[in-house]
């Protein structure tokens, strides 16, 4: 397998953690998302990728793009460790975790969109950081109802095993400590991250870890 990446994309470090939970070797492509405009808006990437976003996996002649079709295939093709509960309920419940990260908090705070927010929106980057600290303080306090008010958080985001709520968690919350965000309104989110960068894999797929780490 071939993962293309940036060690700083948290899309990316979302996959690697998967990778590394289920012990599966894979060669690392770097993309370097600032180096020369961006090595992802190239045409030698854009064929892999069009819509010129890490990460991207190839196995077999396919390539699969977005990290939770990418982690969802991975638990499909390579069940051990399952990165998913057995029951629909719990199923439901880490997706909705994951995408609440995934789908209104990452998103919206992203590096196109940031380097939009100040190339062409005219932002100060005082203005784009109060940005990125706003979206995510939101994020996190719904995130942080989410997890602290269900019977279903254990250890981790859902019960004593890590899942792809997890995946999705811990990138998340690396990002905010790179924007100085206080983590002490979210006692749940802190808790469950500390405890995750405590294992190996999830150790191993850090970006300081990484092969392209600066």
């Amino acid at each position: 397998m071939k993962l293309y990446d940036y060690f700083r994309s948290s899309a990316a470090y979302r996959v690697r953690i998967g990778l590394q939970l289920k012990g599966l070797d894979y060669t690392s492509i770097p993309v370097h998302l600032v180096r020369d405009g961006g090595e992802q808006l190239q045409p030698a990437y854009r064929a892999v990728n069009p819509l010129g976003l890490v990460p991207a996996l190839q196995n077999g002649g396919a390539t699969i793009t977005q990290s939770l079709a990418i982690l969802e295939y991975l638990d499909e093709v390579h069940p051990a460790v399952p990165l998913m509960p057995r029951d629909a309920l719990g199923r439901a419940r880490v997706r909705s975790l994951a995408l609440t990260i995934g789908c209104d908090i990452h998103p919206i705070n992203n590096l196109r969109v940031l380097r939009y927010l100040v190339k062409d929106a005219g932002l100060s980057e005082e203005a784009k950081n109060a940005w990125y600290v706003h979206w995510v303080q939101e994020g996190f306090a719904a995130l942080e109802q989410q997890l602290a008010g269900s019977a279903a958080l254990g250890c981790f985001c859902h019960g004593d095993t890590p899942t792809m709520a997890d995946c999705f968690l811990v990138p998340q919350v690396f990002n905010a400590a790179r924007f100085q965000i206080d983590m002490a309104p979210y006692p749940a989110i802190a808790r469950i991250d500390a405890a995750l960068r405590a294992l190996p894999a999830f150790a191993a797929a850090h970006p300081s870890a990484q092969p392209d780490a600066e």
